[in-house]
């Protein structure tokens, strides 16, 4: 099997991991979907909990490219901070998908040791580009960052959740609105 073939099953684990969570990822349903036998896939992934892990870790390793990339095209900090919440409201554009880590970290009792640290990256991915955004746009004191990014991160995190048990991006939108008037984002 090539790397172009592992980098399909990947893809078409994370979608499912977006709609169903480490939980709903199958093999034989995976194996379909490709147009494979689910055989070949342990060929990659010797066991569930290693692809959970590697779906996980690509999935918080591209969000790190991401919000990189990000700063360094806006090299805005103010402008970087209007558009985070982008990035979770993709996944509810979709097919009404949650973030990858989202859905696991409900799922965290449940999912080997492996996939919970993997998924915990995400969150502390996230957190740490928002504590270094935040010092960067003046928005808080270096002391104070690391506790407002997680505060954001939660906040918009839980948009996405209460945006998608409405089948309404509509009201992520309204919750990242409402959160710049609080002043938990900064406008």
């Amino acid at each position: 099997m090539s790397t172009n073939a592992k980098e399909t099953i990947l893809a078409a684990a994370r979608k499912t991991a977006q709609a169903h969570g480490y939980g709903g990822l199958s093999y034989r349903d995976l194996a379909a979907e490709v147009g494979i036998k689910a055989a070949s896939i342990y060929h990659h992934f010797a066991s569930k909990a290693d692809l959970g892990a590697a779906v996980a870790r690509r999935y918080w390793e591209d969000i790190a490219v991401e919000l990189d990339a990000l700063l360094g095209t806006t090299g805005n900090p103010m402008e970087c901070l209007r558009l985070y919440p982008g990035t979770f409201r993709r996944s509810l554009e979709d097919g009404n998908r949650l973030c990858l880590c989202s859905f696991m970290s409900a799922e965290y009792a449940n999912l080997p040791d492996t996939v919970q640290r993997e998924a915990q990256g995400f969150a502390d991915v996230n957190v740490a580009w928002l504590a270094k955004v935040l010092v960067l746009a003046g928005a808080v004191k270096p002391g104070d960052a690391e506790a407002r990014a997680r505060a954001i991160f939660a906040a918009v995190s839980g948009a996405q959740l209460y945006a998608r048990s409405r089948s309404d991006v509509s009201q992520f939108d309204a919750l990242i609105e409402s959160y710049r008037a609080s002043g938990l984002l900064p406008a």
